[in-house]
């Protein structure tokens, strides 16, 4: 195997033992999701019992929980993995050894697509065997769906390893309520003609508000929204270069000043 693939499988290799060696780890995995999953459930089968709708909340309010929990799932792969070392005072061992920012990355990008598709599958589980939602209704549009949700969800955790690594641990509270204020500009629960209109010209900027329009439409019946994914595919493919520009920016950065070498739970900056 060549060097550079061992030294992906080496940090995807120690992600793993850390999640097999604590139950702590393990559990939230799955324990908020399978919430959501519940609570959304439910106030979707009240809604199809009172309201003349003539489409189902179950396919578009508890198909958009499980999209969003899917995108939430994949930032947090990132950015809980990269924060695994921080908190460990870790991180300047590993970029003491041959190991890249892209193969770091590479290695945290794979642990999240494995950790985002386990619990993607235990989401569409709950949410077919205990409230009837036909997930694959949506067809072969669910492929670009999930598809630019993991994109932007990973350029999301890489931009975050750039705030805390810039800013020191102490920025990670930073990171955590990027999902709730990203949520109403992506429009997971009402369309984009809901907003006011100059909020609609910022909320066309976030690539998932591409993902919620189209889901809504394919649910009501209507045709493939191909252009707006390509939009959305567009704006997602510009965040991924943005977000590893910004990291690669910040940790030249922090070897040019010397941060990189003080980096201990009480840096702030």
């Amino acid at each position: 195997m060549p060097a550079r693939l061992r030294r992906i499988a080496a940090v995807l290799l120690r992600l793993f033992y850390l999640l097999r060696s604590s139950s702590a780890r393990i559990v939230p995995l799955f324990a908020w999701q399978a919430v959501d999953i519940v609570l959304w459930g439910f106030i979707s089968q009240f809604l199809n019992s009172v309201s003349a709708a003539r489409f189902n909340f179950i396919s578009t309010l508890l198909g958009a929980v499980v999209l969003w929990d899917f995108l939430v799932r994949c930032l947090h792969g990132v950015i809980i993995a990269f924060m695994e070392d921080v908190w460990s005072r870790n991180f300047l061992n590993l970029f003491a050894s041959p190991l890249s920012i892209a193969e770091y990355f590479s290695g945290l990008v794979l642990f999240s697509i494995s950790s985002s598709l386990v619990v993607l599958a235990m989401m569409v589980g709950v949410a077919t065997a205990a409230f009837g939602l036909s997930f694959f209704s949506y067809g072969l549009m669910l492929i670009p769906f999930l598809l630019l949700l993991f994109l932007f969800g990973i350029a999301l955790g890489i931009f975050g390893a750039a705030i805390v690594l810039r800013w020191g641990p102490a920025a990670e509270w930073l990171i955590w309520p990027i999902p709730a204020l990203l949520s109403p500009l992506a429009c997971v629960f009402y369309p984009l003609s809901a907003l006011p209109t100059w909020l609609q010209w910022v909320a066309r900027l976030v690539p998932p508000s591409y993902v919620f329009e189209g889901m809504r439409q394919v649910a009501a019946g209507h045709r493939e929204p191909l252009m707006s994914l390509l939009v959305g595919a567009a704006l997602t493919t510009l965040a991924l270069l943005a977000a590893g520009s910004a990291f690669v920016r910040v940790y030249h950065h922090a070897l040019r000043t010397g941060l990189i070498a003080r980096y201990t739970a009480e840096s702030v900056g």
